[in-house]
């Protein structure tokens, strides 16, 4: 095999700004999807029947759907059918956060419900309002709870942001893919992006390991 380590080294700079976009998409879209959870999770917990039901269609759909799938269809089927236009970069974004909010919706309504109905009534007991309960009781728990599911989202977001290279949006992996293709050097450019992708993922897949292990509830 005639290997030519160089068309790397060369492109170094692409690479890193490429990884870089990578980063900037999973943090943008962490920083939407988790208030956005949130405001899935209690509208799915609402006990007005059409919040409800209308939050759970949302949140099932997009983690029923595959995520390129979405995003195709915001690209290309919003200005076909209904004219309404989005760059590539907020299609990336729109649709990264539609996804990761109805995964985060679920593990936010876990945690919510897992906290003992005990802990209600002894808030109410001190004269809080529900609200007030919420808050100040159930949520700092529940959010503590969660918090490994949290982790284990975000590593899957990190690797998922490479579906948006189909939209031509310069993150490593588009970038990875352009410099092969004008390259033609498969091998090498190929090996470089998956150094990159590890060299990054495998701490965060550490961090989520040690999360697990120290926040773990045992009831």
């Amino acid at each position: 095999m005639n290997l030519d380590w160089s068309v790397v080294w060369d492109n170094l700079p692409r690479f890193w700004d490429g990884a870089l976009m990578t980063v900037w998409l999973s943090v943008v879209t962490m920083a939407l999807a988790i208030p956005g959870g949130l405001v899935l999770a209690f509208m799915r917990l609402s006990k007005v029947r059409v919040v409800a039901k209308s939050a759970t269609a949302f949140v099932e759909f997009f983690r029923a759907t595959p995520l390129i799938l979405q995003i195709y269809w915001i690209y290309y089927v919003l200005p076909a059918y209904f004219d309404v236009q989005l760059s590539q970069m907020t299609t990336a974004i729109v649709g990264l956060v539609c996804n990761i909010s109805s995964f985060n919706s679920e593990t936010f309504r876990a945690g919510i419900v897992s906290i003992r109905l005990g802990q209600w009534n002894a808030g109410r007991a001190i004269g809080m309002t529900d609200r007030q309960v919420m808050v100040r009781i159930v949520l700092p728990q529940a959010l503590m709870r969660v918090l490994p599911a949290f982790a284990t989202t975000w590593v899957s977001l990190f690797k998922d942001t490479s579906l948006v290279s189909i939209i031509s949006v310069a993150d490593l992996s588009y970038v990875s893919l352009k410099i092969r293709t004008e390259s033609f050097r498969i091998f090498e450019v190929l090996t470089a992006m998956a150094a990159i992708y590890w060299m990054m993922g495998y701490p965060q897949a550490k961090l989520v390991d040690w999360l697990h292990r120290r926040y773990r509830v045992a009831e």
